[in-house]
């Protein structure tokens, strides 16, 4: 089945994700901008889970304000203990500080090349396409874990990051939505069906699959 045909596949089933999620009621409120709590949490979000990540943004709203500035002109051991949640938050805490540091707001990185975000504090691949492609609309195809898992099992593909953000960048239409929801929608299918341990029985693209329920 193509790229394409997994897509429409799993849209049918799930619906769309709407995904970066973004609390616009509160950055409206405070006069801050959505695209910084989209990178704060891409910075976050590596190595833990999606409730974790919420866990420590609620922290840092709570306490104080959800933007770079805060980020910037808060003590360092303060931020740890908001973030804890999130694990590592030590290494998370100090990245976060330094790209902060770096980059006064986010309209510094509007035009930001891809392979300059590379070179900032606590970002790699999966971290730059989730900035470029939810905080900026920017085609960036983001490839995380499920998406390993996924198109080795639906594709038999297999590769590195880079391999398969060309395979997925070169099948796809280049439309924002179709980006931006197919990452979120392997995503979900992933948590609950196509795990380490899959479920395969239960899955209702079972029929699609192409090779074995390794990896």
């Amino acid at each position: 089945m193509p790229l394409r045909e997994l897509y429409q596949a799993l849209f049918e089933l799930y619906g769309p994700q709407g995904w970066w999620p973004v609390d616009l009621n509160y950055h409206n409120l405070k006069g801050t901008d959505p695209r910084e709590e989209i990178i704060i949490g891409a910075i976050l979000t590596q190595n833990t889970s999606w409730k974790n990540v919420e866990r420590a943004l609620d922290n840092i709203k709570s306490y104080g304000e959800l933007s770079f500035r805060f980020i910037r002109e808060s003590p360092i051991e303060l931020l740890k203990e908001l973030i804890k949640p999130t694990g590592f938050y030590n290494q998370k805490a100090k990245r976060l500080k330094e790209f902060c540091m770096l980059f006064k707001s986010a309209n510094e990185l509007e035009n930001i090349s891809r392979e300059e975000l590379l070179k900032a504090p606590g970002v790699g691949e999966e971290t730059a396409d989730s900035i470029l492609l939810y905080a900026f609309n920017r085609l960036s195809f983001v490839i995380d874990k499920y998406t390993f898992r996924f198109i080795y099992r639906y594709m038999g593909i297999t590769g590195n990051y880079s391999e398969l953000k060309k395979t997925f960048e070169r099948q796809l239409p280049k439309d924002l939505q179709v980006y931006k929801e197919f990452h979120a929608l392997i995503d979900h299918h992933a948590k609950y069906f196509c795990k380490s341990a899959p479920r395969c029985e239960a899955c209702m693209l079972k029929n699609c699959l192409r090779v074995g329920l390794s990896f």
